[in-house]
């Protein structure tokens, strides 16, 4: 039983007596996973209306030292800001900003008419489909997702967890922190 909760403890970043619980609740080890994580996200959504004051502004140069990054993520109390996690968080978002140069933080910061502009691309693209309107609309959908994913921080897959998304990696650290945690702003150069 400690493997397990140790197992699930460093897997979800949940406490010791959430494990113990989640793992009593549950019927099998992947089901207690899910417990922990629909409990987290519920502490994400609590936590999501406080204001963040406090933060650091972390800056992230590669090692060609043509590539780097700022970025600023802010939380609520100076005492999280001085935190190892937080921290550590916060040069992983530098990094992957350096990585993989999103444009937008979120898919509420893309503007329509890029979003427009993208759709009719994308239409474009596939005129010479003769699929129903419905399947089109499907297509249109996913390829968008798919440039959001890319091009969106929020979106991206972890340059170190191909698992997971920026924004899971965000709302684990909430969870663990027990803090509201923002991403304010970012910036990535290169020559």
């Amino acid at each position: 039983m400690k493997d397990k909760i140790k197992k699930l403890r460093e897997q979800t970043g949940a406490g010791i007596v959430d494990c113990q619980k989640a793992l009593k609740e549950a019927d099998s080890y992947e089901e207690a996973v899910e417990l922990l994580r629909k409990k987290g996200k519920e502490i994400v959504d609590k936590k999501s209306g406080r204001k963040t004051n406090e933060g650091v502004v972390e800056a992230y140069i590669h090692a060609n030292r043509k590539v780097g990054s700022l970025l600023e993520i802010n939380c609520e109390t100076d005492f999280v800001a001085k935190n190892a996690q937080f921290i550590e968080l916060a040069h992983d978002l530098a990094m992957q900003v350096a990585a993989t140069d999103p444009a937008y933080l979120t898919e509420e910061d893309v503007p329509q008419e890029v979003i427009n502009k993208e759709k009719e691309v994308i239409r474009d693209q596939l005129a010479n489909e003769k699929k129903p309107k419905e399947v089109m609309e499907k297509i249109i959908e996913g390829k968008m997702k798919k440039y959001y994913s890319q091009n969106c921080l929020l979106k991206q897959t972890f340059i170190k967890d191909e698992d997971k998304t920026v924004e899971d990696l965000v709302n684990e650290a909430i969870s663990k922190l027990g803090e509201n945690i923002k991403i304010n702003n970012f910036v990535r150069y290169s020559l």
